[in-house]
């Protein structure tokens, strides 16, 4: 098993990379649209991973349809998550909007512990898990007020 203070590191490494890429799209969206910083987005992560694609011969790309149908829908998640990000940054600040970003995986990721859905592990919500929900909720409305 992998160590926890490995898999800290690489949530922190994910977060730092909203934190940066949030406000760059945003400079992005305010000169060109938001439509077209998305699209600007998305073009430079697919390059980025094209390159190690072709070094390793397409990984198992050639498998994708043995993804279930849903899931790869995946990538439209990301340009909402785009979209709002540029939205939301020169209204309120990079801070509230990832803040109101990271609340929003919070509460579906609680849900989807809860049901086991989408291949997560049951966790039931509790009444600590609740209460940490509303504390967070509530730290989103102070930030962005």
């Amino acid at each position: 098993m992998e160590s926890i203070l490995f898999i800290i590191l690489i949530g922190l490494a994910g977060g730092i990379a909203v934190g940066l890429q949030s406000p760059m799209a945003s400079m992005i969206s305010q000169r060109l649209g938001t439509l077209e910083s998305v699209f600007i987005v998305h073009i430079g992560g697919a390059v980025i991973a094209l390159v190690p694609l072709l070094f390793y011969g397409g990984g198992k790309l050639s498998q994708w349809r043995s993804v279930p149908w849903y899931a790869l829908g995946a990538g439209v998640f990301g340009l909402v998550v785009i979209g709002a990000v540029s939205y939301m940054i020169p209204r309120v600040g990079i801070a509230a909007s990832i803040i109101t970003i990271v609340a929003g995986q919070l509460l579906v990721g609680t849900i989807l512990d809860h049901f086991g859905m989408l291949g997560a592990v049951v966790k039931p919500l509790d009444v600590t898990r609740a209460i940490g929900l509303v504390v967070v909720l509530f730290g989103v409305w102070l930030t962005v007020k």
